[in-house]
């Protein structure tokens, strides 16, 4: 069977490489994949694949049955939205959208999972059992297309046992994969702040009640909660990467806005910090003379891959790359919406490495000269197809 995934995908790789061109150039934000999910459904309907559409309007669950298709039910994911980013690359399927790109490389987790859908369409007399395909919206922004997929059904009838997915990795070279069993990215919740003062004139700061002093102090207190609350074996990371208060340089303002984010591991722990942090914050502001409006967007849970599940997932990967392309991953503060996946069913979240040095193809994900080396797709759709074989037969 490895050999003929092998052929199946040295057969679909320069289809799979113009699929991804093209919806490199064709990018479009969360929940607005509407262009998006028309490509899918016409590939998927020339492809003569099942599937129903319409989840969280864009997502769509494609279904390959091989011979008793009951036997049991595993699911594929690839996300589909893009992110706000103008790219600066100099290719020719460099994004058409204005401001909008693939700086995060759902075009290759999409046009990966074309190839997925093929090489399993060519191989369903071959296999016991259904893969579900599911290509969701929204990855990118609370609540997460991952949440609303879940809610809306999307891995019921039939019910997945299991579920896989694959992220770019641009720090690994093409050819290379990484897996972690457990723990392995954060959870992710979004803080937005608002400092509340009286502004006037900077030179007469004993009339006004100045919420850049306010901010300022709960900034530098907050992490306190972090460095002397956390259980040092929980990680945890609290980072403000927005300060907005628009004043002048004799110009105490009314308001300070605040935007950041807060990552940890534990669930019990998140709760606890959040209202720690939301306490804290007002009490500083109402003790300096001003007031806090602390707005949680609750995010992303932890995501955590099953140690059984992701065993098979590494060896296969073993079995078909070589065991020098296999790679252990460190715990990463980042956050993927797959992990609300991984909270209900054994899951595995792994990375695929798209980098090629010798190329200059180097540039990592969220920026505006990302892009991957596409000889990284026959990787891709070769592997998750044997991976979700073997989770079959196992």
């Amino acid at each position: 069977m490895k050999d003929q995934i092998k052929a199946l995908a040295d057969k679909y790789f320069d289809e799979i490489v113009s699929h991804r061109k093209y919806l490199h150039a064709n990018p479009e934000l969360s929940f607005k994949e509407f262009e998006t999910s028309k490509y899918i459904q016409n590939f998927l309907k020339t492809n003569n694949i099942e599937f129903q559409k319409g989840y969280v309007k864009t997502g769509i669950v494609a279904h390959i049955k091989g011979k008793n298709p009951h036997k049991k039910t595993i699911a594929l994911r690839a996300d589909i939205d893009a992110l706000p980013i103008n790219e600066k690359n100099n290719v020719d399927y460099k994004s058409q959208n204005e401001g909008v790109m693939h700086a995060c490389g759902h075009d290759v987790h999409t046009s990966s999972m074309l190839g997925v859908c093929k090489i399993l369409n060519a191989l369903k007399d071959k296999f016991e059992g259904t893969v579900k395909i599911v290509f969701q919206p929204g990855e990118e922004i609370v609540p997460g297309g991952a949440s609303l997929m879940l809610e809306e059904g999307a891995l019921q009838n039939p019910d997945a046992e299991l579920i896989i997915g694959q992220h770019v990795y641009p720090q690994m070279e093409t050819g290379n994969v990484g897996f972690k069993k457990g723990m392995y990215m954060a959870s992710a919740d979004e803080l937005h702040v608002t400092v509340k003062g009286a502004g006037g004139h900077g030179a007469l700061p004993e009339k006004c009640v100045d919420p850049i002093v306010i901010t300022s102090n709960i900034i530098v207190a907050l992490q306190s909660i972090v460095s002397r609350s956390a259980t040092p074996t929980i990680p945890s990371v609290l980072t403000f990467g927005h300060i907005e208060g628009l004043g002048a340089t004799n110009i105490i303002p009314d308001e300070v806005k605040l935007k950041g984010t807060f990552r940890t591991f534990d669930e019990e722990w998140r709760a606890e910090a959040k209202a720690k942090m939301k306490k804290m914050a007002e009490a500083i502001a109402e003790g300096m003379g001003g007031s806090c409006d602390f707005d949680i967007h609750h995010g992303f849970p932890y995501l955590v891959n099953d140690d059984n599940t992701t065993q098979i997932a590494w060896s296969s990967a073993e079995e078909y790359l070589g065991e020098d392309k296999v790679h252990a991953l460190d715990l990463r503060m980042t956050s993927e919406d797959f992990a609300f996946y991984s909270q209900e069913m054994p899951s595995c979240f792994y990375r695929l490495g798209v980098a090629n040095t010798n190329k200059g193809i180097t540039s990592g994900l969220h920026t505006n000269t990302f892009d991957i080396d596409h000889e990284s797709l026959r990787t891709s759709i070769g592997l998750m197809s044997y991976i979700a074989l073997n989770m079959l037969k196992s």
